[in-house]
């Protein structure tokens, strides 16, 4: 496929998109309500009041992500093998709130908290690609970026909502985390039960078995993706060391950490539709690019010559940006050139290369915090993304003809 087919101009038409995409951007929006009243003090609790060092920190954020990439992949060959997507994303789903409710357990034991925090994170791995594969298999390819600018405003409006909803909790409990926990299982609960009764699957004939890894990679056009894809990831270091830094910074009060993760989430949920429409305008590469602009940016404020209220409007404002611009235009960039019978897989493939990356960048920059400093480390994250820009503009290069696997 020619890449900059998927590009042409087009009229936005909002009421042509399927039922589908509500339904699981209704999931998603209930899920990631759940998962934020969880993690925007997640990072908060564990550096000061766990008192993790900063390269311990990078080790369990990096680990939780980058850790569930072999099931990613099994989730997404399970799915492509079974054609039952819509299932293998409920178990995932089912599987997060079922690890909301071990945080109880987990008290202030790291090892324990790291099992359940995997648990949940492996949740996450296991549903994510069928729900992309569902969504690009529900949407037109010439609609993808509206599909995907769809399904994650309404993500957004959930991420929004999870902080605001565990204040609320928190002040309503006596400042009790159990009840975070429990409440956060609750509404995850509630998701599952949304995706059981309104998404719909698409269920096809099961065909002789195929080297499904193989036939991917073969494709030039998967290879470039997913290189891309890890590449961007390797630079892109977690929003708790962003917030982190920002709270250190302007030493914020601790009640308006989670309120960094709600500024960045209100910003992202009013533009990921916006910015899915002018990518299937004027290229879905050049606005993913523009994205990772805006996270260089970031960086470079987190140390640069302004303070105060305006450096946190901006960095929330451009952070918002960054995940608007890539999140779902990643995926509606690599929809139109995986084959349907090998959509999931592919998926899952991409994510999983961008999840064993974020495991080395936080990794990294971690260790780079703690042994140089704060500045150095954002500095020099800063010019890793504009080399991994560069190098992506070539890998996506348009006028290039990319062929279906």
């Amino acid at each position: 496929m020619y890449l900059s087919t998927l590009d042409k101009p087009r009229t936005a038409n909002w009421k042509g998109l399927s039922g589908n995409v509500f339904a699981l951007g209704t999931v998603s929006l209930i899920t990631d309500v759940s998962s934020e009243m969880v993690a925007a003090v997640l990072p908060l609790y564990l550096v000061i009041g766990l008192q993790l060092s900063p390269a311990a920190y990078g080790l369990v954020d990096g680990v939780h992500t980058g850790a569930t990439t072999l099931l990613r992949l099994a989730g997404g060959y399970l799915a492509d093998r079974t054609r039952r997507r819509k299932a293998v994303a409920g178990f995932g789903y089912g599987l997060s709130a079922v690890a909301k409710l071990g945080l109880l357990a987990a008290g202030n034991s790291v090892t324990a908290l790291g099992l359940v925090i995997t648990a949940d994170r492996a949740g996450k791995g296991l549903r994510t690609a069928p729900r992309d594969a569902l969504i690009t298999l529900s949407t037109p390819s010439g609609d993808l970026g509206r599909a995907f600018g769809v399904h994650r405003t309404m993500d957004g409006i959930g991420a929004f909502a999870g902080p605001l909803v565990a204040m609320a909790v928190l002040a309503a409990s006596a400042q009790s985390f159990d009840a975070v926990f429990v409440t956060s299982s609750c509404i995850a609960a509630f998701g599952v039960l949304v995706l059981v009764l309104y998404v719909r699957d698409r269920p096809e004939p099961l065909r002789r078995r195929e080297p499904l890894k193989l036939a991917l990679l073969k494709d030039p056009a998967v290879r470039r993706i997913v290189l891309a894809a890890s590449l961007l990831g390797l630079v892109t270091i977690g929003d708790g060391f962003v917030y982190l830094l920002l709270q250190k910074r302007e030493d914020l009060a601790f009640g308006w950490f989670p309120l960094l993760a709600v500024g960045t989430s209100l910003v992202y949920l009013l533009l990921a539709a916006p910015l899915g429409a002018l990518a299937d305008r004027i290229g879905r590469r050049e606005v993913m690019l523009c994205g990772y602009g805006a996270l260089t940016l970031v960086y470079l404020l987190l140390h640069g010559p302004i303070g105060g209220w305006p450096l946190l409007v901006a960095v929330v404002v451009l952070y918002g940006v960054f995940y608007a611009a890539t999140d779902g235009v990643l995926m509606a960039l690599a929809g139109p050139v995986l084959p349907d019978r090998l959509r999931t897989t592919g998926i899952a493939l991409i994510q999983s290369g961008q999840a064993l990356a974020y495991l080395g960048s936080s990794v990294l920059f971690g260790l780079a915090w703690q042994f140089t400093s704060p500045e150095t480390a954002t500095r020099a994250a800063a010019v890793a993304v504009v080399l991994a820009l560069v190098t992506t503009a070539v890998l996506l290069r348009r006028g290039r003809k990319w062929t279906n696997a």
